[in-house]
């Protein structure tokens, strides 16, 4: 994937082992910025090991579940602002795929357009534009270790300014499965984006790794809420 630099292997990397195999593989490089990009990418990773048929059955079936969820979504009414946290501190705010899905959801992404690539943002900057929804999904971690990393965050003198905060709407989700990678799992997280978003649990995929405590470390410990 030529994506991020900073969490996988380089591309160049990737090219100059390739070149020292004997077998001189093919390589597809992976750099999708949208959800559209993701399943192009799909197809072209069934095309490369024989499975087309099977990759575009999937992609119909990956709309189909997409479409449905969106039909939740009530696209006249202007929906709340919502941040969403890839990082925590310092703080970077979603980029490519994800500014989208908040927006197709039913929300506002006001700090970064769909397609960049995620950014940092001051608190002052968080303020000016305060979130109705704070979503903290850090790249890689899950929702044990996010537990034990927020502190900054909540212990941070604006922390409680915010509306998301005051009115109990702070989400913790698995960045490890979700959100931070661009595969099939974009799906249930846009279904659970859907549901949480308005108020439509049963949108949201049974067992979705999220939680809606940040105050306390040990409410990770138990079940993340699933729909009844």
């Amino acid at each position: 994937q030529a994506l991020c630099s900073v969490c996988s292997i380089d591309l160049a990397a990737v090219a100059r082992v390739a070149e020292t195999l004997p077998s001189k593989p093919e390589i597809l490089s992976l750099n999708p910025t949208s959800l559209d990009d993701v399943y192009d990418d799909a197809l072209r990773i069934g095309n490369a090991i024989g499975y087309a048929e099977q990759a575009n059955q999937a992609i119909v079936e990956w709309r189909a579940a997409y479409h449905e969820a969106r039909d939740y979504v009530n696209c006249y009414e202007q929906g709340p602002v919502v941040a969403f946290f890839e990082w925590h501190d310092p703080i970077f705010v979603a980029g490519h795929w994800t500014p989208a899905l908040i927006e197709a959801a039913g929300g506002r992404h006001p700090y970064n357009p769909p397609g960049a690539n995620s950014v940092t943002l001051l608190p002052k900057e968080l303020k000016s534009n305060p979130p109705d929804h704070l979503i903290i999904c850090p790249c890689g971690l899950d929702l044990i270790t996010t537990h034990q990393q927020i502190d900054v965050l909540v212990n941070s003198h604006w922390w409680k300014e915010l509306p998301a905060v005051q009115n109990n709407r702070v989400a913790i989700v698995d960045g490890n499965q979700m959100f931070n990678r661009p595969g099939p799992r974009l799906i249930d997280a846009f279904r659970w984006l859907v549901g949480w978003l308005q108020d439509r649990p049963e949108v949201i995929p049974k067992n979705f790794p999220w939680d809606d405590k940040t105050k306390t470390h040990e409410s990770v410990l138990l079940p993340s809420k699933t729909t009844p």
